[in-house]
């Protein structure tokens, strides 16, 4: 799903990982439109355990709002079988305020989460929790 000025994102699921690349601000309007598109996606993956790659670019961070229903995305998630949360930030002036939002959200979620500063080795720590 794209909004230019409220930033972007694309959900993917590869066997018993759910692959999402976001970029840009991801504010409120975003953060709706990803609830619902990720509501439909883990229905069709909560038959069995499953985590979640995502990969953050750009000079995203959120606002209060948005990290409001990010937890509530996230809490989603776990209740439907989401097991491990890998996070990788790229490019970002704002990694270190992007990664404390991050953290408060996963941890409010009580979820297992890292974080990478490349896919490979995130999907090799997921892998690790599903296998």
């Amino acid at each position: 799903m794209q909004y230019a000025a409220h930033g972007s994102y694309i959900i993917e699921q590869q066997n018993n990982i759910l692959l999402i690349d976001a970029q840009g601000p991801f504010n409120d309007v975003v953060t709706e439109q990803y609830y619902q598109d990720i509501k439909l996606i883990t229905q069709q993956m909560s038959h069995s355990p499953w985590a979640s790659l995502i990969s953050f670019k750009g000079n995203g961070v959120f606002t209060p709002d948005a990290e409001q229903k990010l937890i509530e995305t996230t809490q989603y998630r776990v209740d439907n079988g989401m097991v491990a949360i890998a996070a990788v930030i790229l490019n970002s002036p704002f990694a270190d305020i992007l990664q404390m939002q991050l953290q408060r959200i996963y941890q409010s979620c009580c979820v297992q989460f890292n974080f990478f500063s490349d896919a490979k080795n995130a999907q090799k720590w997921l892998d690790s929790f599903i296998n």
